[in-house]
């Protein structure tokens, strides 16, 4: 029987990280669900295409999403293309959230993610996985930490690439996606019911990962 697991939050808590470790401890596919509204972005920029109406929604549905864990990365490829790197830019990113505000979009990519999830045991991460995508998933988790030490990771992450930018911007940024994501009327971001919440505020990631280890190991009984 597949498992599959749920885990949401906003930007910056350590989602990603925390999914991949836990898709590779335990052998799972890993499904990035923000990477495929970030590409939805990506393609929808460089064709000039607008975030309402019937071609985004055509655009959309054309993509055909695949995850592949490699080394130390969850590789996103689109129509084959490997697109993982250039759907990261700033302007991707904020643009992302446009996409997840379109209803319409918003049901095309979770017809893709559950279509993806059928046949496998999974980690899937995102902001509604535990309310709208798998409302019925066996385990569901849902990470937070305050705005401004979501923006210091962010902010240094983005130094480390070699990126010019303030923190001040960064952590406007991060303010501004949080009420997009979380007042936004197709599928906002809110903690499900019967979530387990983790605050990982002052957790290293190691510390996260591990605890979401055990509460995984004492829910599957491994």
């Amino acid at each position: 029987m597949s498992i599959v697991i749920a885990i949401d939050g906003p930007g910056g808590v350590g989602k990603s990280s925390v999914s991949f470790e836990i898709a590779k401890k335990f052998n799972f596919m890993l499904i990035d669900t923000g990477a495929m509204y970030r590409a939805v972005a990506l393609f929808a920029i460089k064709n000039n295409i607008s975030f309402e109406g019937e071609k985004i929604l055509e655009l959309a549905k054309k993509l055909k999403f695949s995850f592949k864990q490699k080394n130390d990365k969850n590789l996103v490829f689109v129509n084959n293309k490997d697109i993982s790197s250039i759907i990261r830019t700033q302007e991707v990113s904020m643009n992302a959230s446009n996409v997840a505000k379109n209803g319409r979009l918003r049901k095309i990519l979770v017809d893709k993610q559950r279509e993806l999830g059928k046949e496998n045991s999974i980690v899937i991460e995102g902001r509604d996985i535990g309310t709208v995508v798998f409302p019925n998933a066996g385990i569901k988790l849902f990470l937070t930490a305050s705005s401004e030490i979501r923006a210091e990771r962010r902010y240094k992450e983005l130094l480390a690439k070699g990126l010019d930018i303030s923190f001040e911007k960064v952590l406007e940024e991060l303010k501004e996606r949080d009420y997009n994501d979380s007042h936004r009327e197709a599928s906002p971001l809110i903690q499900a019911d019967d979530a387990i919440l983790i605050d990982t505020g002052n957790l290293s990631i190691e510390e996260v990962i591990n605890k979401v280890i055990e509460i995984i190991k004492e829910r599957i009984g491994v």
